[in-house]
């Protein structure tokens, strides 16, 4: 099921252009919504906090992003660098995505992410805050998947 990923650059310890390019690497993988490519950029025994979930390994991982998935319908998430040193890195983000009742959710939240020496995120501490929004409220409207380079970041939309 999993392939040995014995490197994921950029690695530690990070520079404002390497965090930012860990963060978008982060973002796009996620939006991608493949469990198990996912689950690529943690440690073998990655340790998470997500909201009251404390996956351990990357089989939690990928059972945890299955279920999360399945929940969270037409997910779109942004990222933003917060701060970093050495081989951690904080983030901010938002994404939005809706129930299978159609309501839209946009979740807010905050990651502090520690990094091993290739590159792996070996622990992941996320706090979320999930605020109801009408369909017409959404900023997130491109195509499943990548969001566009052109799509204006968090700061850019006042999130």
């Amino acid at each position: 099921m999993y392939m040995d990923s014995p490197s994921r650059p950029p690695l530690p310890p990070f520079t404002a252009e390497t965090a930012a390019r860990k963060a978008r690497m982060a973002e796009d993988a996620w939006n991608s919504r493949d469990p198990v490519k996912v689950s690529m950029a943690y440690t073998p025994d990655s340790q998470w906090r997500n909201r009251a979930e404390f996956p351990r390994g990357r089989e939690q991982i990928v059972e945890f992003l299955t279920r999360k998935w399945q929940r969270e319908l037409e997910y779109r998430l942004i990222k933003e660098v917060w701060a970093f040193r050495d081989n951690r890195i904080a983030v901010r983000f938002a994404y939005e995505w809706h129930d299978d009742s159609g309501q839209w959710y946009r979740s807010y939240g905050n990651e502090n992410w520690e990094f091993d020496e290739q590159g792996l995120m070996a622990k992941r501490y996320a706090s979320i805050n999930d605020l109801p929004i009408a369909e017409s409220d959404r900023k997130f409207r491109w195509p499943q998947g990548r969001r566009p380079d052109d799509h204006p970041g968090l700061s850019e939309l006042g999130l």
